[in-house]
């Protein structure tokens, strides 16, 4: 199984060398370009398929263990090791960037964005899958943080090469904000590893914050706080991330909101609640305050751009004036500010400090990946037989009637968009609930009264996103049918149907059988938030 880890990890990056090479003269296919899509399916195929053979070799009695573990001395000097492993956190998050990774795979070898040579578009993917793969299974907080960063400069490409209008500003925007949180997070890992005399992250959390001061503690989590928040990304540190996701290609916004997004908050759950944990209580509550506080912005701001406008849009942000040259309410900007609320659950379910709230925060970073990468795969289908993804132009003066002209595309997003308001019986309602519930018994030292109003302002929160939700659902999806000699759109085609299909039925599966998840997470977090002892 060590074997099978470090496969996991590294094959991508040697799939990203082998898809920039000639490919041999027997498997160009019909043009070179179709044979470096074709790598890159086979290469996400295999690592999804090694991902699900390690999920079912996994030991389930012992999720809290680290298993799959190899540990090696890198640089013996600073006692850095390549040690890699994982456990029911993590595990989850592993098998979850491996599936994400190969449905976009499979859904580019069929609508390819236009861009530069494919050559470059597979090796970054393949790359930004390893160093987000690496992310999850790492347990060195150096080897942290260099794949914590290994996925920007991929991703900064996806976006400035293959993205749409305005990509390039978008992209050094997204790749600003976060190098500038990390080079701060950087700065507190070292802090942690000096002081504690260690960076091995399954030690520190076995010592529980015992070697660290309190205030080396609160430094440490104001300074990793603040890189991971960039990522997650937390109101007001999150205003990158609606113009990446606009100027996103189609796959690149569903890995950015299904896969880097959780780096973020995983590394709360991993490193700043078990090694700082009188820091995290200190911040606690703040951090409560900023999480509901972007329910509540990312909900209002979904609002405004899902209502019809007249003469100009309502601004996309609070803080915006309004522009009547802009952009109008364009879909893919409205979804990226739903995640802003939907990760203040996280973060609030976090904030808890408690095993109710922590294991609502996985299963909701669970549920938002397969959710959000299917809204955006949605969306991006939508603009590619539009031609735009702005809901007015959409919806016009009747209505896109979806429902009429392409039925199963319009069940498809009203699906979606019924589970990522938390429809019971779906994955979105779990992780939201139990936040919610994390809430209202805080952890000891934790102000009761305060965190039952962060929960009353939560649950504000998921009406206001059922509100959103619906007014889209009913302004592209229903409407008076259009005359018989406009031209049609397609339905729903076969690769499509291949690519979305998975998380439909893991959206299902995880809302009607929650245990799955939950089994494997909890034991991993009550010896967690125990410092090991669990």
């Amino acid at each position: 199984m060590q074997v099978l880890l470090a496969f996991i990890v590294v094959g991508p990056l040697i799939g990203a060398v082998a898809a920039l090479l000639p490919a041999p003269p027997g498997l160009k296919g019909k043009s070179p370009d179709q044979a470096v899509l074709r790598h890159g399916v086979v290469v996400t195929g295999v690592i999804l398929a090694a991902a699900i053979v390690l999920a079912l070799g996994f030991d389930h009695d012992q999720p809290a263990k680290m298993q799959a573990t190899t540990d090696i001395s890198w640089i013996p000097a600073l006692d850095v090791r390549i040690h890699l492993g994982t456990d029911g956190i993590s595990l989850p998050l592993l098998v979850l960037t491996a599936l994400l990774t190969f449905l976009c795979a499979l859904y580019s070898y069929f609508k390819m964005p236009s861009g530069p040579s494919p050559k470059a578009f597979v090796a970054l993917i393949l790359l930004l899958e390893s160093g987000t793969l690496a992310t999850f299974a790492v347990l060195d907080l150096l080897l942290f943080f260099l794949a914590f960063e290994m996925v920007l400069i991929p991703m900064y490409f996806l976006i400035a090469r293959w993205g749409g209008e305005g990509r390039r500003q978008a992209a050094w925007k997204f790749i600003l904000f976060t190098l500038l949180g990390s080079v701060v997070m950087l700065l507190g890992l070292l802090l942690v590893g000096v002081k504690a005399g260690t960076f091995d992250m399954v030690a520190l959390a076995t010592d529980n914050g015992r070697g660290l001061s309190a205030s080396v503690q609160v430094i440490a989590v104001l300074a990793i706080g603040i890189g991971l928040a960039v990522k997650t990304p937390m109101w007001p540190l999150h205003s990158w991330l609606p113009d990446a996701h606009t100027a996103a290609p189609t796959v690149g916004s569903v890995l950015l909101a299904g896969v880097l997004l959780k780096m973020g908050t995983y590394g709360f759950v991993r490193i700043v609640l078990p090694i700082a944990p009188d820091g995290m209580q200190v911040f606690a509550p703040y951090l409560a305050a900023f999480a509901v506080a972007g329910i509540i912005y990312g909900s209002l701001a979904c609002l405004a751009l899902s209502r019809p406008s007249s003469a100009h849009r309502p601004s996309a942000s609070l803080f915006e004036p309004l522009d009547p040259t802009g952009p109008k309410g364009d879909l893919k900007r409205l979804i990226a500010y739903s995640s802003v609320g939907h990760m203040g659950f996280v973060l609030l379910g976090i904030a808890t400090m408690t095993p109710t709230g922590v294991n609502g925060a996985l299963f909701a970073n669970i549920a938002h990946g397969l959710i959000t990468g299917l809204l955006f795969f949605l969306v991006g289908a939508i603009k590619d037989r539009y031609g735009t993804a702005d809901l007015d132009t959409l919806a016009g003066a009747t209505g896109a009637a979806l429902y009429g002209r392409a039925p199963r595309l319009g069940g498809l997003l009203a699906f979606a968009a019924v589970a990522s308001l938390g429809l019971p019986g779906l994955a979105g309602f779990w992780g939201e609930m139990l936040a919610l519930f994390g809430a209202f018994d805080p952890a000891d030292g934790l102000s009761r009264p305060a965190f039952l109003t962060f929960m009353a302002i939560g649950g504000l929160g998921t009406l206001l996103t059922a509100a959103y939700l619906l007014i889209i659902v009913r302004r592209v999806c229903m409407g008076a049918a259009r005359p018989a000699g406009e031209a049609q759109i397609a339905d729903v085609q076969g690769y499509e149907f291949a690519a979305w299909t998975p998380l439909v039925v893991l959206t299902v599966l995880a809302g009607l059988w929650p245990a799955v998840l939950l089994g494997l997470t909890d034991p991993a977090v009550q010896k967690l938030l125990a410092g090991g002892k669990a």
